[in-house]
């Protein structure tokens, strides 16, 4: 198997994000899996390499990313160390380091030409990464399918649910804080996140983009997920009824946890991987 980990390909505002490939090399062209974060994530999360060489020994090439301003660094990859950088993510960010990933997969030198079809890429989103590939998939015709894990279905991430008056103290504030419940960290968030929402509403509209869609799509939710409940996936799957609809009685994250104790999935995750590989093949 080939793996390249912490490959730097420029994001938005010129940031480099720490990129990494798994593939095994078999002299044939193989569609290629794009993997998106959710917030408070990053590419390694849960050692998600794991989950990485399962895709790459089921004959993709499994790329995944760190986004832009997700305030991990290079030299800490795993750790939120530039917590400016996590203040000034957006929607709009995010979906801008997507394109820039997508179109390194299809030029750079790093992923052998003779071992990936660059004319069959496939996204899948955890969360607010699920919400960001939907839109993705909408506006950008090189995406041939499209697997979300536990999405969002609003461009709220994590505002969405707030008091009036929390709203009002941000906007004059133009700062607030939301708890890293792993870390103990408060993630600084500036009100351009809400403006930038607010700019770009019809872009981010994850309703009207899922709607739009004529690729295949699975979504993948757990019936006891306490982030973004179970009802958002039925929502996602009434919005596109041709979407494949699989629950899993699992929380959030299908049972998984940072920083992972071993390399063995759990039941929930291994559930989601191969129904995944399954759709995907």
């Amino acid at each position: 198997m080939i793996i390249k980990k912490n490959l730097h390909v420029f994001g938005s505002a010129g940031r480099v994000m720490l990129t990494d490939v798994f593939l095994v090399p078999d002299q044939t062209a193989k569609p290629i899996i794009i993997y998106a974060h959710g917030f408070n994530g990053f590419k390694d999360w849960g050692n998600f390499d794991v989950v990485a060489k399962q895709f790459a020994e089921a004959g993709f090439v499994f790329v995944k990313f760190n986004f832009s301003h997700n305030g991990t660094t290079i030299d800490k990859p795993e750790d939120f160390e530039d917590l400016e950088a996590f203040s000034q993510n957006n929607y709009t960010k995010e979906l801008n380091d997507l394109k820039m990933v997508i179109d390194w997969v299809q030029e750079t030198n790093e992923i052998p030409t003779n071992e990936a079809n660059t004319g069959a890429i496939y996204l899948i989103g955890h969360s607010r990464g699920g919400g960001v590939t939907i839109l993705k998939a909408a506006e950008d015709s090189r995406v041939k399918k499209l697997v979300t894990w536990a999405s969002v279905i609003e461009c709220k991430t994590p505002w969405g649910k707030w008091p009036d008056e929390r709203l009002e103290a941000w906007k004059e504030n133009e700062l607030e804080y939301y708890p890293n419940s792993r870390t103990g960290q408060q993630m600084p968030l500036h009100y351009q996140l809400y403006k930038d929402y607010e700019m770009n509403k019809l872009r981010l509209n994850i309703q009207q983009a899922i709607v739009s869609l004529n690729i295949p799509v699975l979504l993948i939710h757990g019936t006891a997920d306490e982030a973004v409940p179970i009802e958002a996936g039925k929502m996602l799957k009434h919005w596109q009824p041709t979407a494949k609809f699989l629950e899993i009685d699992t929380d959030h994250v299908f049972g998984r946890s940072h920083p992972a104790a071993n390399d063995d999935l759990p039941e929930a995750m291994k559930q989601v991987v191969n129904a995944s590989i399954s759709f995907l093949k």
